[in-house]
C-alpha cells in the first residue's frame, strides 16, 4: 500500500512539475531559439493538418518515453512513474489544447464551464501576439484568475 501512494505521489508531482516545464520552454525555447518551429502555430503559414509546431510533441515525449523506458528496465522504479506523470500530461496537453482549445477534432465544442471558458480566453490572449515578443500566457492548465471573471465575452480562436 505504501508503494502504491509513494507512485501515485511521484506521478502527480511529475504531472504537475509539467506545468513548470511546459511553461518555461513555451516563453524561453519556443519563443526563443526553436521560434521557427512555433511560429506557424501563431501565424498559419502551412497547409494540411500538420504544422511545424507538431515536432515538439516528438520532443516533450522524448522524456516521458526515456522514464518509462528506464524505469522498466530497472523493476519499474521512480523513472518509470516520472514518465507516467509526464505521459499523463502529454494527453492532458493533446485534450485540452489540441482538442478543446483549437478544435483540431471537432469534440468538446460546447464545454460551458468556466475553467475551460478560462483557458479558452487565455489561450486566445496569448495567441493575439504574431510575433514572439510580448507574449502572455504560456502555461496550459494554470490560468491566471483574471481570465474567469469575464463571463460574457464569446471565445473564438
Amino acid at each position: 500500500m505504501e508503494n502504491i501512494l509513494i507512485n501515485s505521489l511521484i506521478i502527480l508531482a511529475s504531472f504537475l512539475c509539467m506545468e513548470g516545464v511546459a511553461w518555461f520552454t513555451h516563453k524561453f525555447v519556443m519563443h526563443g531559439l526553436l521560434w521557427f518551429l512555433h511560429k506557424d502555430h501563431h501565424k498559419k503559414d502551412t497547409f494540411g493538418f500538420f504544422e511545424r509546431n507538431d515536432f515538439f510533441f516528438l520532443i516533450f515525449a522524448l522524456p516521458g518515453i526515456a522514464g518509462l523506458f528506464l524505469g522498466m528496465q530497472k523493476d519499474y522504479n521512480f523513472l518509470f512513474w516520472i514518465g507516467l506523470g509526464i505521459t499523463i500530461y502529454g494527453f492532458a496537453y493533446f485534450f485540452v489544447h489540441e482538442i478543446y482549445i483549437h478544435q483540431r477534432f471537432k469534440l468538446f465544442r460546447n464545454a460551458d464551464n468556466n475553467y475551460f471558458k478560462a483557458i479558452r480566453r487565455a489561450h486566445k490572449m496569448h495567441h493575439k501576439h504574431l510575433s514572439k515578443e510580448d507574449g502572455e500566457c504560456f502555461g496550459m492548465l494554470w490560468v491566471p484568475f483574471k481570465y474567469f471573471n469575464n463571463k460574457n465575452s464569446k471565445i473564438i480562436i
